[in-house]
């Protein structure tokens, strides 16, 4: 016999079966539609990024090169006079002047030489003294007719021999002595000495190198540059205007040395494409060395100040052999745009052509876009110092 609770049971079981399959019509209904709608409303606004504005402005372009350091005067002290080195009389890189002795080479042998030399001089010249003496007395005697005429040719023969003998003694008088000056080494320039090579107590001769000596109130940084930069620089240089060149050390922030193009090489190099130029630079300070690397900008014509499109350089992206940067349409989807460079002025590239002014480009969060992709852009102004580049990087992760 079936008791009223189990009826109940029979009798609940439409009910509980209708409200399932009611319940599971809602879900299917509403659940699919849900996740599939949340992705979309997530990448409404597409993934955030920093966007500037593309500049123009008037500028003077320039260019930048490598370079190295040289020194307006360098010389390699050597011996002219065979000897022993007897005494250094220098610090090593310590500072000299002109004239002032290096070296010293034993003298002895060259002094000896020099007072022989003059005591032939002295002899030779009393000879002559003495036949000039004589010919004097013959003319008197000749116009006494006392002795004839070709006796006093032949005392005015003898007393040219005799004059030309003292010449040549006095000429090797001169030559002892300037070889017993050679034994004093001078320093032919001011400048800075390098390390004696060769020391006390060692025979030298002129085949041998005792040390050098570089200027320093000067300094010359040479530089290879491209065609278009001598085609630049040679307009120039016509006009008469100087070419303001400034250089930078590697432990130096910018530019801070300014000189003025000195030279020009004469002829491209056909396999390299670039030519040999020269810039001058005043030293006082001694900052300047021979053969340090110096970062190289040469600006152009100061009359010829154009406007030009400016972007901060880290907008710039590479693809292959290509630059692109990401242009932020007005519907604020990226797009792809290749890009023509020129030289940096003042933090920021310039840009020949793929950009125009006004326009907007991704300047941080580059990794997040993709051609054609949503993004979410926060407008920052052009910038292109480092600091300010990472001020924008920190804002845009924020």
């Amino acid at each position: 016999m079936k008791t009223p609770h189990h009826f109940s049971r029979l009798a609940l079981t439409p009910i509980a079966v209708a409200l399932a399959l009611a319940g599971a019509v809602t879900l299917s209904g509403c659940g699919p539609d849900t996740q599939a709608k949340a992705p979309d409303a997530a990448a409404a606004g597409g993934p955030p990024v920093t966007a500037a504005v593309v500049v123009e402005r008037q500028v003077s372009e320039t260019q930048e090169f490598s370079g190295r350091l040289e020194a307006v005067e360098r010389v390699d002290i050597r011996a002219r006079a065979s000897g022993f080195i007897t005494a250094i009389l220098f610090e090593p890189g310590s500072l000299v002047k002109k004239g002032d002795v290096l070296f010293t080479i034993d003298a002895r042998p060259f002094q000896a030489e020099a007072d022989r030399a003059e005591a032939s001089a002295v002899s030779a010249r009393a000879k002559a003294d003495l036949a000039r003496l004589e010919l004097k007395r013959a003319e008197v005697l000749l116009a006494d007719k006392a002795i004839a005429q070709r006796e006093v040719d032949e005392k005015n023969s003898s007393l040219k021999e005799l004059d030309a003998n003292a010449r040549a003694a006095q000429a090797q008088l001169e030559a002892a002595r300037l070889n017993l000056a050679y034994t004093k080494v001078t320093s032919p320039i001011s400048g800075r000495v390098s390390k004696a090579e060769i020391t006390t107590g060692n025979l030298v001769d002129g085949s041998a190198i005792l040390t050098s000596v570089v200027s320093n109130k000067d300094i010359y940084a040479s530089f290879d540059g491209d065609e278009d930069t001598y085609l630049r620089v040679a307009r120039v240089a016509q006009k008469g205007t100087p070419v303001v060149v400034k250089i930078g050390l590697s432990n130096e922030e910018g530019f801070p040395h300014t000189g003025k193009l000195q030279f020009v090489d004469n002829r491209l190099d056909a396999a390299t494409g670039s030519v040999r130029m020269r810039a001058t630079f005043a030293n006082a300070d001694n900052t300047l060395v021979p053969g340090l690397f110096a970062r190289v900008q040469l600006s152009g014509d100061p009359a010829a100040n154009t406007r030009a499109t400016l972007i901060a350089d880290r907008a710039i992206s590479t693809d292959q052999n290509r630059k692109f940067v990401y242009v932020v349409k007005a519907d604020n989807t990226a797009e792809y745009r290749p890009v023509t460079l020129g030289p940096m002025i003042d933090g920021l590239r310039v840009v020949r052509e793929g950009v125009k002014p006004g326009e907007k480009i991704v300047v941080n969060g580059l990794q997040r876009v993709r051609p054609g992709a949503p993004i979410s852009a926060q407008i920052v102004p052009m910038q292109g110092d480092a600091k300010v580049a990472a001020a924008a990087v920190n804002t845009s992760k924020e």
